[in-house]
């Protein structure tokens, strides 16, 4: 009867020594902590610059326009060149104060065309630094072109203060939105509105006009003035 008995717990002791270790064995899973998908959030901001908008919490009507003209496209792509190396961008955010401050009606009045110029004029193709907007030469070429004349940005620098205008509008750089080595967003007061908005297109030079061929009654003429003037000294 004992022998029976002693069988049956050096069984059970193997067993539950058994299922202990491979317990033990088997890894924990752990939560993710705050602090991880803080950096996760933070490596993924640099390659999108809606991330870093989102954080600001203040560019919404920044954000709707790059998604709707599709120019965030553009930009990720070459702020994907600049990260292999290339260039650099510096992106001037009108927060949705500044977009409030526009006439009723003037985002929608804009085509399709001029949505994406208007984008365009905030973005500088080249990195400058908070410290170097001293260096720039006016006027500053923006991804909308090179038009001095209708696409104008002049960048004034007075110690800590940054002042831009565009001839239409006089704005300033509050703050730093984000800055690395290649991207800086900073955060301006104002939507900078392009000179082109407002200043009429040149008009269509006139067709030259056209020389009319020399006819009979010209020759005639001539020979008519000058029989008159000889019969006149005669």
């Amino acid at each position: 009867m004992e022998q029976p008995l002693l069988c049956s717990m050096t069984l059970l002791i193997i067993f539950t020594s058994f299922y202990s270790i491979t317990t033990l064995a088997q890894p924990i899973a752990l939560s993710p902590s705050s602090s991880s998908d803080s950096d996760s959030s933070d490596s993924s901001s640099t390659d999108d610059i809606i991330n870093i908008l989102r954080k600001g919490k203040s560019f919404n009507v920044l954000i709707r326009l790059l998604k709707t003209t599709q120019l965030i496209n553009q930009i990720n792509s070459q702020l994907i060149t600049t990260n292999n190396g290339y260039g650099g961008l510096t992106i001037f955010a009108p927060d949705d104060a500044s977009f409030s401050q526009l006439k009723p009606g003037f985002l929608n009045s804009l085509g399709d065309n001029q949505k994406m110029e208007l984008l365009q004029f905030h973005v500088l193709p080249v990195y400058i630094s908070s410290s170097n907007f001293d260096s720039l030469t006016n006027p500053v070429r923006t991804m909308a072109g090179e038009s001095s004349e209708r696409l104008q940005l002049n960048v004034t620098a007075f110690g800590n203060r940054v002042n831009i205008s565009t001839g239409v509008v006089n704005a300033t750089v509050n703050g730093v939105v984000y800055l690395d080595k290649q991207l800086a967003i900073y955060h301006v007061d104002k939507v900078l509105l392009p000179l082109d908005f407002f200043k009429p297109n040149p008009p269509a030079p006139a067709p030259s006009p056209a020389i009319a061929p020399k006819t009979n009654n010209s020759t005639t003429k001539d020979e008519n003035d000058l029989g008159t003037s000889k019969h006149s000294s005669g």
